[in-house]
């Protein structure tokens, strides 16, 4: 299965969005996690064998859980991920979550700088709850994001994004998002891309990702070193209820081997980026959100 395949749109109705933002303004989180883990995820687990099996097969194979291990941990990753999710909604209702930064001062010296940079992000831990906390005061910051979301998904990221300086770039299938992207890059402003999924491009690269090699987009790594700009991977993971642990790890872009290809170049920050991952994802098994088959299915 391809990347692009697995779109991770929120699931319900527009009623039961909203209702359940309501919800949010008087019912406790740990209340709501402790109803999702005992009635909702069970349910989920059952009708949903794709993502049920594609990450069962991560924690056998990759992590060498042991089988019932392997199934405790499938049960907590999509507790975990229902936790993401209604901590969206919790934003949208008005809570508030307390964020630890990591390399905080690699983000600010960038934005004060007259140049544009790049931001990869990826399917793990709550990437987009960040932007909800965090103004962008010195650069605009420009999200590529699937345009395919729900609608009040949507409207409440644009209500609570662009009080932040933080504009969406929904991926459109006549390109178009690309001029913007460019555009935001050339302007000197702040480009955030997501690093490990194939947006509408079919190019890519392999890379060696949990002992294997796995497929990784080329395009988010031939833009930043077409536009020979600094980029950081940035990872929020969850640590309790309300408290988020904020990574930011720098990516080298200017160290290669003299002679070395523009695409050579991309392919090594790919390479890169997959590393910062995998010890990610490592730190916290249970906060990467992949139902999918991410390495050739004949390898597992």
């Amino acid at each position: 299965m391809e990347h692009s395949q697995w779109e991770g749109k929120t699931e319900g109705t527009t009623w039961m969005h909203r209702t359940l933002i309501r919800s949010f303004r008087y019912l406790n989180l740990r209340f709501v996690y402790a109803g999702m883990a005992v009635f909702v995820v069970p349910f989920y687990m059952l009708f949903s064998h794709q993502g049920y099996i594609s990450m069962y097969h991560f924690f056998r194979q990759r992590m060498g859980y042991s089988p019932m291990k392997a199934f405790r941990y499938v049960y907590l990753n999509h507790c975990k991920f229902g936790q993401i999710i209604l901590d969206r909604f919790a934003v949208y209702a008005g809570k508030h979550f307390d964020f630890e930064i990591e390399n905080y001062d690699l983000f600010l010296d960038l934005s004060h700088q007259q140049g544009g940079f790049m931001i990869l992000s990826c399917h793990v831990g709550n990437y987009e709850i960040a932007g909800y906390a965090f103004k962008a005061k010195e650069k605009r910051y420009n999200a590529l994001v699937f345009s395919g979301e729900a609608d009040t998904v949507m409207e409440n990221r644009n209500r609570l994004l662009s009080k932040n300086n933080i504009r969406m770039i929904p991926v459109k299938e006549d390109m178009s998002h690309l001029y913007l992207m460019n555009n935001a890059l050339s302007d000197g402003e702040i480009l955030s891309i997501p690093g490990d999924r194939i947006f509408g491009s079919p190019r890519s690269v392999m890379c060696d990702f949990f002992g294997s090699k796995a497929k990784f987009p080329l395009g988010p790594y031939a833009v930043a070193m077409s536009h020979e700009v600094p980029v950081l991977g940035i990872f929020v993971m969850k640590e309790s209820a309300y408290r988020y642990h904020v990574y930011i790890r720098p990516l080298s872009t200017s160290q290669f081997p003299q002679g070395t290809s523009r695409k050579e170049k991309a392919a090594l920050l790919a390479q890169q980026y997959a590393h910062e991952m995998e010890e990610i994802v490592r730190k916290y098994p249970t906060q990467w959100f992949n139902y999918y088959e991410f390495w050739n299915n004949n390898e597992i």
